[in-house]
């Protein structure tokens, strides 16, 4: 297949572009600087551009959406500008160009209210009571999305959670960074399972759902590692690989729930040049469970995940020793 990737220029969007080179199909990438993904053509822009989307879309088999503004927090139009407003670009631009396949990268938090999620499936997402623009931005495009599916465009949407792995510049390099710094705490007992996904795995599950399409189109599935563990072993696991110390001291959740939404409303008007140190959507993140039954995942999608998360800790202090 032909298939342009869009949001190359990110870990998971170059780790899917390379997959989906390596499975043999002629790709494209689309992004505002050069994704560096040996194999592939960059066509460069932004997806809030309708024009370039469209040229990028010519003669295209199929598109993996995952270009998207990815924060704790920011302007709530520049969510809906990229992550709604891109979405809809996207679907508009293959509908137009005859494209015969969308894969929609997502996330679990378009489905996730604030409480434990505990061995469930993909539930339908929900703006309404996402937390944070990104979360409610995400799960309309997602909506807008498989609103598109039909047997001229098949649309299936894939959330994967909590990505990492080498090079990593949002969750480990965050976790790394504020653990250095002595400013990452555990929240409660730091006991809650929680999911997550190394990028291999998350690149091959994304691969495997253009692959799949045919089969699975009109659904969203959650991809994880399918091995929770407790929040405080997973960072305490980031630590070591990066060589610095994991967190000992404790805040209550719900003081950093508190927290979280205080900083927000501070945030909102007098925004910081980095990541709010708190949210109340990351208070939920690190005190609650949040772990998905994966077998309907990967029956669906004829795959399982390669890397484990002891070998992913493994590579990743492999990255930061080289």
């Amino acid at each position: 297949m032909r298939v342009l990737v869009t949001g190359a220029s990110g870990l998971l969007g170059r780790s899917v572009a390379e997959a989906v080179v390596a499975a043999g199909h002629e790709v494209r990438t689309f992004q505002r600087r050069p994704s560096g993904v040996p194999g592939a053509t960059d066509s460069l822009g932004s997806v809030t551009d309708r024009a370039a989307v469209a040229r990028a879309a010519l003669g295209m088999d199929a598109i993996v959406h995952l270009a998207a503004k990815v924060s704790l927090a920011g302007d709530p139009a520049e969510f809906d500008l990229v992550n709604v407003g891109g979405t809809r670009a996207v679907i508009d631009a293959a509908t137009d160009a005859g494209v015969r396949r969308l894969v929609y990268v997502s996330s679990p938090s378009v489905a996730h209210a604030g409480a434990s999620i505990v061995g469930e499936g993909a539930a339908v997402a929900d703006p309404g009571l996402a937390r944070g623009d990104y979360a409610r931005t995400k799960a309309e495009a997602e909506l807008l999305a498989l609103d598109a599916d039909s047997p001229r465009l098949r649309v299936v949407a894939v959330r994967p959670h909590l990505v990492w792995g080498p090079g990593d510049t949002q969750l480990v390099a965050r976790i790394v960074d504020r653990a250095r710094s002595g400013r990452l705490p555990l929240l409660g007992h730091g006991a809650a399972l929680i999911d997550t996904t190394y990028i291999d795995n998350a690149a091959s599950a994304i691969a495997a759902a253009l692959e799949r399409v045919d089969h699975v189109h009109g659904r969203s599935y959650v991809v994880t590692n399918g091995e929770p563990r407790p929040v405080a072993e997973l960072l305490a696991g980031i630590c070591a690989a990066a060589g610095v110390r994991a967190p000992a001291w404790r805040v209550s959740a719900g003081l950093a729930r508190v927290a979280g939404s205080a900083i927000e409303a501070v945030w909102r008007i007098r925004p910081g040049a980095d990541e709010p140190p708190m949210t109340q959507f990351l208070a939920e993140q690190l005190s609650t469970a949040h772990w998905f039954d994966q077998r309907q995942t990967r029956a669906d999608l004829n795959w399982a995940p390669a890397v484990s998360l002891d070998e992913g800790f493994r590579r990743l202090a492999a990255s930061f020793a080289r």
